[in-house]
């Protein structure tokens, strides 16, 4: 009996739990990864490498010209839009809405915490670091706060991330969860980078931004994950096999 009962806690303890361990594993090293970073950015130790990250993205003979063609320095200036202020309150705007006459209301609630977390924190690191905006190169859109760490890169990951792990919880199939999830990193990868390619932003000032943004994301889905087993936010669709929807087809069952 003795033993059944600790099988049975095992079990029990592998499938809900390990997901919640690895995920809060991955969130300490990304803090440490944060604190490490910011630590060498405020000894200067990363002036070099960010100096000629940026350098490379430009024209050696005509520093306000970014490289590469005209079209792509207007692509870049789309993709840095999708993490500034207007189209990420749209947005959380719009999931919020879709998320409450959906009756999920749980879920309104998360999302409002990301998004709005996301921005609270940006704002105090900014002002704890103060960082100057890169000064090599001409900008390629206007800019009001200080650098570090990247306020649009780290409002892409927060926003995009929560939702696409929102997205990714209410449905079963494997490939729907990974659509959205890959969905959501490259979106915040590309606004990122155009944050570098305008010259608005040094290198690391991104790669905080990410880290940092992820971090929050990733808390608020492994408490996504959490509310969800209670059964605060709605679960998923049931999984169905592909063994199981190719027999239900063939017997022309609708699943």
């Amino acid at each position: 009996m003795d033993t059944e009962r600790n099988g049975g806690l095992a079990t029990w303890v592998g499938r809900h739990e390990l997901g919640t361990i690895i995920s809060l594993l991955v969130l300490c090293a990304g803090l440490w990864g944060f604190v490490e970073l910011a630590d060498e950015v405020a000894e200067g130790d990363t002036a070099s490498i960010d100096q000629r990250i940026l350098l490379a993205l430009r024209n050696p003979d005509d520093l306000s010209d970014p490289i590469g063609p005209d079209w792509l320095e207007e692509l870049m200036r789309d993709f840095t839009g999708l993490g500034g202020v207007g189209v990420v309150t749209f947005l959380t705007v719009a999931a919020t809405g879709f998320l409450l006459l959906e009756g999920k209301r749980r879920a309104m609630l998360l999302l409002l915490t990301a998004v709005i977390g996301g921005v609270v924190a940006s704002l105090l690191l900014k002002w704890s670091f103060d960082r100057p905006r890169p000064d090599l190169v001409p900008h390629g859109s206007y800019v009001y706060t200080s650098s570090f760490p990247s306020g649009h890169s780290m409002m892409a990951a927060a926003t995009y991330l929560t939702i696409g792990a929102l997205l990714a919880r209410m449905h079963s199939d494997g490939r729907t969860k990974a659509y959205f999830l890959v969905l959501a990193t490259l979106l915040t990868v590309a606004v990122g980078f155009s944050r570098v390619y305008l010259g608005v932003h040094w290198p690391t000032d991104v790669l905080a931004g990410w880290t940092i943004g992820g971090c929050w994301a990733l808390l608020c889905w492994t408490v996504a994950r959490y509310l969800q087993r209670r059964g605060d936010i709605e679960p998923a669709a049931p999984s169905i096999s592909r063994a199981d929807a190719s027999t239900a087809d063939a017997s022309g069952v609708d699943t």
